[in-house]
């Protein structure tokens, strides 16, 4: 069993919020697990569950000035942590997942209809100027995921950039093409 004694939960809930770093070894060796396991009734995959608890432990001590021994113990509290992060990346993770099936469902419209069709000429010509318009690394990092059909990791690697600064970019890009195109796209003809 995770837990210890009721004394030693007490112990370690105000060594951790003291900012004891012994503290957070122990309530890592001790939580881990159980907020493992947690996250993979969530994600299904175990790298994505391994990804919750990292982060699950980041934002923990990050952010320990705000936890309070008095109203929950750690483990409740880590508990709740998980449950945010893991939401979060799931649907991060689902959001992720239906870019990625419009892309290759555009990608075999284009392969089926031909390269002259002219709708899709145009698409692209409208698609590639907005990715210009981006600039750098901007431009670069959503081709690599596009056209590339890269992962933010893989990304993050050949451009050699931290992954949560490339995750940031192609949120920040997305939502900009999307804002702009949709303009365009509610714009009157002429």
């Amino acid at each position: 069993m995770p837990f210890g004694s009721l004394e030693e939960d007490a112990g370690l809930d105000q060594a951790f919020a003291s900012g004891d770093q012994s503290a957070l070894a122990e309530a890592y060796r001790r939580f881990a697990p159980l907020i493992r396991s947690l996250a993979l009734r969530r994600m299904t995959d175990s790298t994505a569950a391994d990804d919750v608890v990292q982060e699950v432990f980041i934002r923990a001590w990050k952010y320990r000035a705000s936890y309070s021994p008095e109203r929950s113990s750690l483990v409740a509290w880590l508990v709740g942590i998980g449950r945010n992060v893991a939401t979060g990346m799931g649907t991060s993770r689902a959001r992720e997942e239906n870019v990625r099936e419009l892309a290759a469902a555009q990608h075999r419209e284009e392969s089926d209809d031909g390269a002259g069709n002219p709708d899709h000429v145009a698409d692209r010509v409208v698609i590639e100027a907005e990715l210009d318009r981006l600039g750098e690394p901007q431009g670069s990092i959503l081709r690599l995921a596009f056209h590339s059909d890269l992962t933010h990791q893989q990304i993050a690697d050949r451009l050699e950039m931290p992954l949560g600064t490339v995750k940031s970019h192609i949120r920040r890009s997305l939502v900009q093409l999307r804002q702009r195109l949709e303009v365009s796209d509610a714009a009157p003809a002429r």
